[in-house]
Parts: C-alpha cells; sequence; structure tokens
C-alpha cells in the first residue's frame, strides 16, 4: 500500500510506502515537516479533511467559520 502525502504549507504531492505512516516527514520542496498519520487513522483523517474542505473557513485574522 502506499499513502499520497500533500504538504500542508506549498501543496505539492508524492507517494510514500506505508512505513511513513505515523511519522514526521520533511517536504522536499519547502522543507516544511508535517506528521503523516496511522495507517488506522487514514480513513478518519481523510473524511475530516473532505468535510473540512467544504465546512470550515479561516479568515485573514485566522478566526474559523464552519
Amino acid at each position: 500500500m502506499q499513502i499520497i502525502a500533500q504538504c500542508p504549507a506549498c501543496g505539492i504531492t508524492w507517494q510514500l510506502e506505508n512505513s511513513a505512516a505515523d511519522r514526521r516527514i520533511k517536504c522536499s520542496k519547502c522543507g516544511k515537516l508535517f506528521k503523516v498519520p496511522k495507517l488506522e487513522e487514514l480513513p478518519k483523517a481523510a473524511k475530516m479533511i473532505k468535510q473540512a474542505k467544504s465546512t470550515i473557513y479561516v479568515d485573514e485574522k485566522g478566526k474559523t467559520y464552519g
């Protein structure tokens, strides 16, 4: 199984081996560190991301709406 990861800072995506699960990885483009969820958490993480894209908004001051 491979995991498709997307950097939260610059948006670049790449494929990772499942051994990257539950680890912090460094983006090869911008250098930001972010955590890849555990394999058993991936379905829940994907659901949260999908919901967030359609219901949560953040303004320029960091206030959230949704």
